[in-house]
């Protein structure tokens, strides 16, 4: 499976990597605040889980952001019939 770089220009652009960071952000800090609430509140954070807590939302958006590029094309067509006002 080849990857086009059109496909793979539009995946790490802008909209697409902004878009990824404020889901990381959002979905990051919610699981932080799950799984490490009591090192929060003792002041015992691990870090690295922080981190890492941010990292895999933004790259499961990202790896998302590239699926549907592919599946639609560059241009953005919908050939899954799926969305963007198919009838």
């Amino acid at each position: 499976m080849a990857v086009s770089k059109s496909i793979l220009s539009t995946v790490l652009s802008g909209p697409t990597v902004r878009r990824s960071l404020i889901v990381a952000l959002v979905v990051g800090t919610v699981l932080n605040l799950i799984n490490q609430a009591d090192g929060l509140l003792a002041g015992e954070v691990n870090w690295i889980k922080a981190g890492l807590t941010y990292c895999v939302p933004f790259l499961v958006a990202t790896y998302g952001a590239y699926c549907g590029a592919q599946l639609n094309g560059p241009t953005g067509g919908d050939r899954a019939g799926l969305g963007k006002g198919g009838s």
